[in-house]
């Protein structure tokens, strides 16, 4: 049997856990109404972090609801611009499906298998001005393998600075991914929303975001960081 992408109605659940679902009922009433993020855009990280997790039933679900609260097909393409960098081609082309189920086939802005030219050292030099140094992993990767460098560059580029959401939200929705899969990578998505403007109270609720993918163990990845940035 496949998995139900509800818990809350799920036949059982109740009888069997009467305080997390009085839980989970407080963590979706966060998540399904405007607060420091339009529900929107809470429905939309709710999608994404769950087909980051494999959970596409769940991921199927918050777009729909997204869609009801007036989420557009382009800022729901978002999802498959951050998967494709973080998680990779399976869980990108996953969420790909369940947003061409409730929005339809975006049309491609280029020509097919389209190249864009990067000069050299503007990798490394994004790689310096973001994180402030370059990681010795990224080092290591200009070092080896410039083209690998240039390709991861791209990827970053698409995933913040060419995002259709805006570069706040963009940030946000990478945090919340990470904090699906517990990742130590959210210090700098706490510090890289925040350098996008973002509240600690949005930051707050885009951990909550991860919840259903994830449950609370995400928050704690990602919260743990909030003190510490500044």
């Amino acid at each position: 049997m496949g998995e139900s992408c509800d818990l809350l109605s799920a036949a059982g659940f109740e009888a069997c856990a009467p305080y997390s679902a009085a839980g989970y009922r407080k963590f979706r009433t966060i998540i399904e109404s405007d607060g420091a993020l339009p529900r929107r855009i809470k429905a939309l990280f709710v999608a994404v972090s769950a087909a980051a997790k494999g959970h596409i039933g769940i991921a199927s679900r918050e777009l729909k609801r997204g869609k009801e609260f007036g989420l557009s097909a382009e800022s729901a393409s978002a999802g498959v611009i951050v998967l494709s960098s973080l998680r990779g081609e399976g869980a990108a082309l996953a969420y790909l499906d369940a947003m061409t189920a409730q929005f339809g086939e975006l049309k491609a802005s280029s020509a097919p298998n389209a190249t864009v030219d990067v000069a050299k050292g503007e990798a490394h030099a994004n790689f310096e001005h973001y994180f402030g140094t370059v990681p010795a992993p990224l080092q290591v990767l200009c070092d080896l393998l410039p083209d690998g460098a240039d390709a991861y560059y791209l990827m970053r580029k698409g995933s913040i600075e060419s995002n259709p959401l805006d570069k706040k939200y963009a940030e946000l929705m990478l945090l919340t991914v990470l904090a699906a899969d517990y990742s130590p990578m959210c210090a700098m998505h706490v510090k890289g929303a925040r350098a996008a403007g973002a509240s600690d109270q949005e930051i707050g609720e885009a951990l909550i975001c991860a919840i259903p993918a994830a449950g609370v163990a995400a928050w704690i990845a990602g919260a743990a960081h909030i003190p510490q940035s500044e």
